[in-house]
């Protein structure tokens, strides 16, 4: 009688072409670089042409802080979710970052709300598909 994983074809995957240290290094440089551009991007729409100041310097590099410090706790859970909570993490994470940012421009309440759900019924969507279609039933991952 044959098992189930051995009547499964092998999977063929691409070739890794980084080594174990540039995987390491772009596991934390990649945060902390979309935190940086993220942190940036909140200083300068809560600014708005105005001058710098030290508050919106800290502003900034708060935002950016816990940018990455969330995109690294998101990253390390999600893959571990089913898809549709794989989805739903990033998005929601996507759609909070949206928000805020978006909230810094001086729009209303309402008005960075319904911008956030928005962006993040896109997102959810864009992300569904993907991993509905990049996984098996199981969930796990097909190249």
């Amino acid at each position: 009688m044959m098992s189930t994983h051995a009547a499964l074809a092998p999977v063929v995957r691409t070739p890794d072409v980084f080594s174990a240290r540039t995987h390491e290094i772009a596991r934390w440089a990649v945060p902390v670089t979309l935190g940086l551009v993220y942190g940036y991007w909140v200083a300068a729409n809560n600014r708005s042409g105005g001058p710098i100041t030290g508050w919106n310097v800290l502003l900034g590099f708060v935002s950016a802080f816990a940018f990455a410090v969330l995109w690294m706790g998101v990253h390390a859970v999600a893959p571990h979710l089913p898809r549709e909570l794989h989805a739903a993490l990033w998005t929601a994470f996507a759609g909070c970052a949206f928000g805020f940012v978006y909230s810094e421009t001086g729009a209303s309440v309402l008005r960075s709300v319904w911008m956030a759900l928005a962006f993040s019924a896109f997102v959810f969507a864009t992300l569904f598909y993907h991993f509905y279609t990049h996984e098996d039933a199981e969930g796990h991952r097909i190249r």
